[in-house]
């Protein structure tokens, strides 16, 4: 087989890539180790920056989030029993946030791949990338029981944090930046409605927790917990009741509970590798960093490499520009590591780091406080959690 670009992971990044790149007649193969149904499966985010949301329209497949995604022009900070409303649209010049959920971004871009006829190749085990320094790198994998290389000009790794793509770097090629936090999110997802038309992330003395939804009547709740937490001893009930404790009083007398459809705890980490690139293979989203979940960022910041990348791979095929592939790092890292900031700074101003009443825990108050009464403290939030624009490559 031969192609122009060979994307590693059929994931939102994967397949979003491979669309833009179709819809300028660059030619591209997605190879991808688990099935169709399994990708879909993955209870993800749901909060889109207004830059993924206009890549999304770029790419043609936004007509059902425009039908079923709710645009959000705000969101609320509680704490001290409070709640302090984020105007987005107000503070940004109009800028606002979409709520739709990662699962149904990924199923309208793989309906738009099998409509136009692009070839993605599920259940493809164990492969590896090639010749990466060289000018005609290429995948080896295996695919119904036959051994597949697949030749290219270029390998785009949106394998995820676990994938084959980072690990095919030399380790001493690259360099790591890690903050593992010593704590999890207890994730719900349950058929109720949301407390709230918009998210409220809240500070509490027993923990923070966050109220999302999917859609109007489809909630995500998430409650802190020890690293050490099993899901198996929080049952539906005793989650709502903690739930309950740590938001503000009028807030838990209208929450509606019921079953949980999906229960999961995920460990907050911060992660970016340097470079994001090596030869002729390129990191995207999980593959080069990861986000704690709490500034919104993760999804954000793939689709972000991928506009990079994207416009990348037009200039070199329809300009010969080869002179910019050594700034896809440099320009994904600046727009990268500012958003690490705001996940870090929203992570360690609202999540409880000690069962005490502390100097931090002080701190985290002092700092709510002053943010929340300040246009300019406002406008930083703001900002940040629409999404600051996108870098170019010029």
């Amino acid at each position: 087989m031969k192609t122009q670009v060979a994307i590693i992971g059929a994931g939102p990044s994967g397949l979003l890539l491979g669309q833009l790149l179709h819809r300028q007649g660059i030619d591209n193969v997605i190879v991808e180790r688990r099935s169709g149904e399994y990708v879909l499966s993955r209870i993800r985010a749901g909060v889109l920056e207004q830059g993924m949301v206009d890549l999304l329209r770029e790419a043609g497949v936004d007509q059902r989030m425009k039908q079923e995604g709710l645009p959000h022009d705000g969101f609320e900070l509680a704490f001290n029993n409070r709640r302090v409303r984020i105007p987005l649209d107000e503070l940004t010049g109009g800028s606002k946030v979409m709520v739709y959920g990662q699962t149904e971004v990924t199923r309208d871009l793989m309906q738009a791949r099998e409509a136009v006829g692009a070839t993605t190749l599920y259940e493809a085990d164990n492969v590896q990338p090639h010749d990466l320094e060289s000018d005609n790198p290429y995948l080896t994998f295996e695919h119904n029981g036959e051994t597949v290389r697949l030749d290219c000009d270029y390998i785009a790794g949106c394998d995820g944090y676990h994938g084959v793509s980072r690990q095919a770097i030399p380790h001493d090629r690259i360099k790591e930046f890690e903050k593992v936090y010593p704590f999890g999110w207890l994730g719900v997802l349950s058929d109720t409605p949301p407390v709230s038309d918009e998210l409220i992330y809240a500070r509490h003395e027993r923990g923070f927790s966050l109220c999302s939804m999917r859609s109007a009547t489809r909630s995500r709740y998430y409650l802190q917990v020890p690293l050490d937490e099993k899901v198996e001893h929080w049952s539906d009930e005793r989650f709502w009741e903690e739930l309950k404790r740590r938001l503000p009083d009028e807030v838990a007398a209208k929450l509606v509970t019921g079953p949980s459809i999906e229960k999961s705890i995920a460990p907050l980490r911060s992660y970016v590798v340097e470079p994001m690139q090596y030869g002729r293979l390129f990191l995207v989203g999980d593959a080069a960093h990861i986000v704690p979940p709490t500034g919104a960022k993760g999804l954000n910041l793939a689709a972000s490499d991928v506009n990079t990348l994207y416009r990348l791979m037009v200039k070199v095929y329809q300009e010969g520009r080869t002179d910019l592939i050594e700034r896809y790092s440099q320009t994904c890292l600046k727009r990268i590591w500012k958003a690490e900031r705001f996940s870090w700074w929203m992570t360690s101003m609202l999540h409880n780091f000690s069962d005490e009443e502390d100097f931090n825990s002080r701190m985290q108050l002092a700092e709510l406080d002053y943010v929340t009464s300040s246009k300019a403290g406002l406008t930083t939030i703001a900002e940040n959690y629409v999404g600051l624009p996108y870098e170019s490559l010029e």
